[in-house]
């Protein structure tokens, strides 16, 4: 590793709810050989009207003690969102909550999502705007406290009429919060549907991130949007390339060796894969190995 991605793992296969397969799970990524292991904690039922469940958290703690990674970082709500005017005070009591979690499991980040939101009449988008970084300034405080830094995530558009920020407008909303707290998470396959679905330039929208990036997802895709979203089985969308696949490096179309070749993020970033084993356990070396060398091009 080097002085700007520090660390490279993948995140761990969710369970139902009971804990049950947490341990396997992070031991499934510790096998690999990886180095950074990202939880879905959203989804272990730890957190309850925005409290921590005590008994519960204690049982996350002594799992995680388990496994030894350089880098841990805990996944936020998938919902998070702090353009949701009507259920804001909930948002922000379950952030922070995570903030609490990732101070006692020992993460140094929680991926936040940016947020989306359908317009109100006489609303514009840069009222959603300045309701979610104030949010943001607020919860960077918090997170300043516990030495985290909250990683806004990148997003698609996922219905029609949805304000949604590209991946561009996300990074100039890192910017004016302008907290060492705040940082960018660019997801290479959410900016590439968004650069599609809006006839954007992909590459400049990921050089508009990168000075602000502290976080990355990487999983390979086409870049096309939800067209279509029946599908009986994941594979069918994978043969169709359709949507945010979630695939193994070098199975979609991103040129991942032009992007790290020429975009530089921030000093001490994790690259996490979202290629869980559940899927394509038997892809992750080679998915390892490959993000080794990209991240082995990036020079600080």
């Amino acid at each position: 590793m080097n002085n700007i991605i520090s660390a490279v793992g993948f995140c761990n296969r969710t369970g139902k709810g009971d804990l049950s397969v947490l341990d396997a799970s992070l031991r499934e990524i510790a096998e690999t050989g990886a180095d950074a292991c990202e939880i879905g904690v959203y989804a272990e039922e730890i957190i309850s009207g925005g409290r921590i469940i005590e008994d519960r958290m204690l049982r996350v703690a002594d799992i995680v003690r388990r496994h030894t990674f350089k880098k841990l970082s805990l996944h936020g709500q998938i919902l998070s969102n702090f353009m949701d005017r009507e259920h804001l005070h909930l948002q922000k009591k379950v952030v922070r909550a995570m903030l609490e979690l990732c101070d006692r499991l020992g993460a140094g980040i929680l991926v936040h999502h940016s947020g989306a939101g359908q317009l109100a009449s006489g609303e514009n988008g840069a009222d959603l705007d300045r309701m979610e970084r104030e949010a943001l300034a607020e919860m960077g405080d918090v997170a300043k406290g516990y030495g985290v830094r909250i990683a806004l995530e990148n997003i698609f558009t996922t219905e029609s009429g949805q304000y949604r920020q590209t991946p561009s407008e996300v990074a100039a909303t890192v910017k004016a919060i302008g907290s060492d707290n705040v940082v960018a998470l660019i997801d290479f396959s959410h900016a590439y549907i968004e650069s599609t679905y809006r006839n954007l330039d992909f590459l400049e929208e990921l050089r508009a991130m990168a000075p602000v990036t502290g976080h990355l997802h990487v999983h390979d895709s086409f870049g096309l949007p939800y067209s279509m979203t029946r599908f009986y089985h994941p594979a069918e969308a994978t043969a169709l390339g359709i949507g945010d696949l979630h695939l193994p490096i070098g199975w979609g179309d991103i040129s991942w060796e032009d992007i790290f070749s020429t975009l530089t993020f921030l000093p001490d970033t994790t690259l996490i894969m979202e290629i869980n084993a559940e899927r394509f356990g038997d892809q992750q070396p080679a998915c390892l190995e490959r993000a080794r060398r990209l991240a082995a091009m990036q020079r600080g």
